[in-house]
């Protein structure tokens, strides 16, 4: 078994209540699009024993609530960590303890095996027959709020000439190195989690999918990395990975195709630029425009 983690402890309220997790907990609500959401049936003797939740736990010290929560997934469950991508994270903060919910979607179809002694059984529960189980009250009480943010698809496409240039930083001399750094950049942003306020949503974090639209010379920081038009990028930390498009022709035309697209699907488009007749063509299809400011906020890089 090992040695017991110190975060493996329970948190005392005032008022009495207990709360596990020294350091906090997180669970793992894992969406397929075809079985519904994975629920742990959990075993008599735990806390709240005999009611349906998540799979998760206590955290460790100083550990990400992602990976705390894939961890104690595929500790609980045996869920393949490859095999779901975060979406977004809710947290439940109580001063004293905190609770974070990271809702991932499966993007590699599996079937849940008991892995520990916490569980009575496994199953993929409809998303419409979740609140029929009888359900542990914390996660009762989160679902009323979680349930409706499935919904929720969030992208971000990014006119990355209009970015660049926005830096007098030499870009000109080097188009397609100056595209390579922004990707790079934002694909780390991304996997840190966009903070919600800046995507106007709910919950505390976001991992969006992110299309970076190329066009001209800076195409070559995507043929760079083996890329054909709309090809996906190596997976970042988030397992949403970077979308690059290189445009055939105008910029522009293609920023509006992809915003289009994303629309169509039903996600909810931000798009970075500060061109005026761009924005108002994708406005026009329904996103959101943010000018390239917003982003090198995001970024840590505005002067």
């Amino acid at each position: 078994m090992g040695p017991r983690d110190p975060g493996d402890a329970w948190v005392i309220a005032p008022t009495g209540e207990r709360y596990w997790g020294r350091f906090g907990a997180a669970g793992l609500l894992a969406v397929d699009a075809e079985r519904g959401i994975l629920l742990q049936h959990r075993v008599g003797w735990s806390h709240h024993g005999g009611t349906w939740a998540l799979p998760g736990g206590a955290r460790h010290e100083n550990e990400d609530a992602g990976v705390a929560a894939l961890r104690e997934a595929r500790e609980e469950a045996a869920v393949p960590r490859d095999a779901v991508r975060q979406r977004f994270w809710s947290v439940l903060d109580l001063g004293i303890w905190s609770y974070t919910t990271v809702i991932a979607d499966v993007i590699e179809p599996f079937d849940p095996q008991i892995a520990d002694a916490e569980s009575v059984a496994l199953e993929w529960v409809p998303v419409e027959e979740v609140a029929e189980r009888p359900l542990h009250p914390g996660f009762a009480s989160a679902w009323e709020h979680l349930g409706p943010l499935l919904s929720v698809r969030p992208a971000v496409v990014i006119d990355a000439a209009n970015v660049v240039g926005s830096v007098p930083d030499g870009w000109w001399r080097d188009r397609a190195g100056a595209a390579g750094r922004l990707i790079d950049r934002v694909g780390q942003w991304q996997a840190r989690g966009v903070d919600a306020d800046a995507l106007e949503l709910p919950g505390a974090h976001w991992f969006p999918d992110v299309s970076i639209v190329l066009e001209g010379q800076a195409k070559a920081a995507g043929l760079l990395e083996g890329q054909a038009k709309g090809a996906a990028l190596p997976a970042d930390d988030s397992g949403a990975g970077i979308r690059v498009v290189l445009a055939p022709g105008e910029g522009d035309d293609e920023i509006v195709a992809e915003t289009q697209r994303r629309v169509a699907s039903g996600e909810q488009v931000v798009v970075v630029t500060s061109d005026r007749g761009l924005a108002d063509r994708v406005s026009a299809a329904g996103a959101r425009v943010v000018g390239a400011g917003w982003l090198l906020d995001q970024l840590g890089e505005r002067a």
